[in-house]
């Protein structure tokens, strides 16, 4: 059973919160961002690879974006960048870091795969065929467009007015869906907080199992199945995994937080906000850094897996 006072310790509470400060310091990073981004803005230099005529084999764009007016008679593929599809391209099209556009009156004869961005297509005049697929993960599409442009980033970070705005804009984000989460489902998140402290190493392992399971599951079912069992397939992996994300990562970030104000914070000791605020401002610094943040989001992605599996479990199951 789960210690009592441990979660009564963990009840929200509204009239802890200085919703004033709170205010002030979202209107603040919203202008630290919107700043940052306007100096980027104006000193953006997008390189754009263009493929006119008729080109034997397969294009690439290494480190920029890769845009086809004329045809292609293999695939095409851009690393770090866009691929824009305005002419003919008899095979597949993929990008790492960027997305696949396709514009009215062009064709693709093969598969679209896209890691990092999104497929779009503007409109019905854009020509697939009815059987090729498309495979897509949206996610950290930055992360993997610097990555692909400038390998060595990951050792050496760009620290830019642009990348603290975005972190801390990150950080407030997650703090105010963690006090939501805290706010709608106390109970819930404390009995988390509590299996995360006494059986990390199962959770974990139930995590990790489980994402293996999902999406090779998933990947098995895209290769075989026929297209309205890979639709169902799909929303249901991405309901999982949203799912998933969220409430897991707020119960690491509460977990994280209470360990910190235990061994480390001289204020705050009883303070559920701050809690949430140490440990979001903890798991956003491990994913931003160079090299490291990798393992962490996959770290992150199996504890949210297994504590999202274990959700109806009480700290008591058995060992």
């Amino acid at each position: 059973m789960v210690n009592t006072h441990s979660q009564a310790a963990f009840q929200f509470s509204l009239n802890k919160l200085d919703w004033n400060r709170l205010v002030a310091l979202f209107v603040w990073v919203l202008l630290l961002v919107g700043a940052a981004s306007a100096v980027s803005a104006q000193s953006a230099d997008e390189k754009i690879t263009v493929v006119d005529g008729t080109y034997e084999g397969t294009a690439f764009g290494v480190g920029s974006s890769l845009r086809i007016t004329g045809r292609v008679t293999k695939g095409a593929m851009s690393f770090g960048g866009d691929v824009i599809v305005e002419g003919v391209v008899e095979g597949d099209v993929a990008t790492i870091g960027g997305s696949v556009i396709q514009k009215p009156g062009s064709r693709i004869g093969g598969d679209v795969i896209v890691l990092g961005g999104t497929y779009h297509a503007d409109d019905a005049t854009a020509q697939r065929r009815p059987e090729a697929m498309t495979m897509m993960y949206a996610g950290y599409q930055q992360e993997l467009r610097n990555m692909m442009r400038n390998p060595t980033g990951l050792f050496s970070p760009d620290w830019t007015p642009t990348y603290f705005g975005t972190r801390l804009l990150v950080v407030l984000f997650w703090f105010l869906v963690s006090l939501g989460f805290t706010f709608a489902m106390p109970g819930t998140i404390s009995r988390g907080v509590a299996r995360l402290q006494l059986t990390s190493l199962r959770v974990a392992a139930i995590g990790l199992i489980a994402v293996v399971v999902l999406y090779g599951f998933v990947i098995l079912c895209l290769l075989v199945m026929p297209e309205p069992v890979r639709v169902l397939v799909g929303l249901m992996a991405i309901v999982l995994s949203l799912v998933a994300a969220l409430f897991g990562r707020v119960i690491l970030y509460a977990a994280t937080g209470r360990w910190i104000q235990r061994k480390y914070a001289a204020f705050g000791k009883n303070s559920e906000a701050v809690a949430l605020l140490l440990g979001t401002s903890f798991w956003v610094l491990l994913t931003s850094l160079p090299y490291v943040w990798p393992f962490m989001a996959t770290f992150i992605l199996i504890i949210s897996f297994g504590l999202a599996l274990t959700a109806r479990y009480r700290v008591g199951w058995s060992h």
